[in-house]
């Protein structure tokens, strides 16, 4: 029976023609590779838990399955998913299956990735043709130079629009190194604004480049804002302490509060700590900002200090400097956390340059560098979800005050059912 099984198989195989064998072989490899990466995230946040001691980073299914277009024709492959129960955003990204790539065969998405990966402008058309087949034909490096002025003059209009009919309820802001060099060797970085709109959208609001910690760039971005009619800053901002940001927003936007982002801020943490207790110390962290009221985020927050204070005084001090703005969502409605404690929306859009790019051999100029991530933060852009709780931002915007993440009304009545 096992003969007459293997007959069959062997004679199927050969009814294959070759191309067919190659890319079914491709199939199976792409696949492993996609589980190997994904067993390695998982790996990485095992130490992770709920309250209840379940992992906070699990397996959820698959994306529906999709094309990749490789040298021996389009391939299905399925991405598989992760679901972050603790609310930090963590996503799982393939390296082989990049998102900008994957999702768009046009060269508007395909050319800025490839040239901050390190394709030389001459090579571009044989890497196009592995990526978006005969449309590449024809792609000289003149149509390559004139694709990167034409994104330098969309970058520019851009960055001139009329921001006075523009209002934010929150911002994301983070100073986003991507490897690419300039002409100048200069070690600058994009300085980049993700804002929520009143309905919830997200938008870009802005991307220059200058140096992630200097308060003279981002009073730059921030004050050309406002030249362009911006006149009110969000109800609050999203970003990682380090962050000339914050002294230019204290200046420009006086009005706006500051949340500190958990993930750079548990980091920072843990890089002072020796690695034997980073699990524990991040499980510790992690009973901070999942409180459910900012009274119990506080004892959480001095039970670390009384625990790893006396001997780590360095890990223990990048927390209290920062106590009030690491709590500052709880003043915010509850649906919206998730959003509010760290700038995954900037992390996820820039994960195909941040984590994929190398210094490259490309020098470029100032112009095209940002005319290129603009390109790139387009094609992210088109695949934006609202946040959750749309219907609490009008209730924020019409100023109802919020404590522990519910209307302070409903919380009084509350307090009062119970008192009874």
């Amino acid at each position: 029976m096992k003969d007459t099984k293997k007959a069959s198989a062997e004679q199927s195989e050969m009814g294959l023609s070759l191309e067919e064998l190659i890319r079914r072989g491709a199939r199976e490899l792409i696949q492993k590779a996609i589980e190997v990466e994904v067993r390695e995230l998982l790996a990485e946040y095992e130490s992770v838990k709920m309250l209840g001691g379940q992992r906070a980073v699990v397996r959820n299914g698959y994306l529906p399955e999709r094309q990749v277009l490789t040298a021996v024709g389009p391939i299905e492959v399925r991405v598989p998913k992760v679901r972050d129960r603790s609310g930090t955003g963590v996503k799982f990204n393939s390296a082989l299956v990049p998102p900008f790539v994957r999702r768009s065969r046009r060269m508007s998405a395909a050319l800025p990735w490839l040239y901050l990966k390190g394709i030389s402008t001459g090579d571009m058309r044989e890497a196009l043709t592995v990526l978006v087949g005969e449309q590449a034909k024809g792609l000289s490096p003149n149509v390559v130079a004139r694709l990167k002025g034409e994104w330098v003059t969309e970058y520019g209009a851009w960055m001139k629009r009329d921001l006075s009919a523009s209002r934010y309820v929150y911002w994301w802001a983070d100073g986003i190194h991507t490897g690419l060099r300039q002409q100048d060797d200069a070690r600058q970085c994009l300085l980049v604004i993700i804002g929520v709109r009143p309905d919830g959208s997200k938008e870009l609001v802005t991307i220059g480049d200058g140096l992630r910690e200097s308060k003279q760039s981002w009073l730059d971005v921030l004050r050309d804002l406002k030249t362009r009619g911006l006149e009110v800053g969000p109800r609050l901002a999203v970003g990682d302490g380090a962050l000339g940001f914050w002294a230019a927003l204290d200046e420009v936007y006086p009005q706006t509060r500051h949340q500190r982002c958990w993930v750079h801020k548990t980091g920072n943490v843990l890089n002072a700590l020796p690695k034997a207790l980073q699990a524990k110390a991040k499980a510790d962290l992690h009973e901070i900002w999942m409180a459910p009221t900012r009274a119990m985020a506080v004892a959480a927050f001095d039970h670390f200090l009384k625990t790893y204070g006396a001997k780590y005084p360095k890990a223990t001090d990048k927390l209290i400097r920062d106590r009030d703005a690491l709590l500052a969502f709880y003043d915010f409605p509850a649906e919206h956390w998730l959003h509010l404690r760290t700038t995954n929306p900037i992390e996820s859009t820039f994960a195909t340059v941040r984590h994929r790019t190398t210094r490259t051999k490309n020098c470029v100029s100032r112009s095209t560098f940002l005319g290129l991530a603009f390109k790139l933060v387009q094609e992210a852009e088109k695949s934006w979800r609202r946040i959750r709780g749309v219907e609490r931002i009008a209730e924020l915007l019409a100023g109802t005050v919020f404590k522990d993440g519910i209307p302070a009304s409903a919380n009084d009545e509350t307090q009062q059912r119970l008192a009874a």
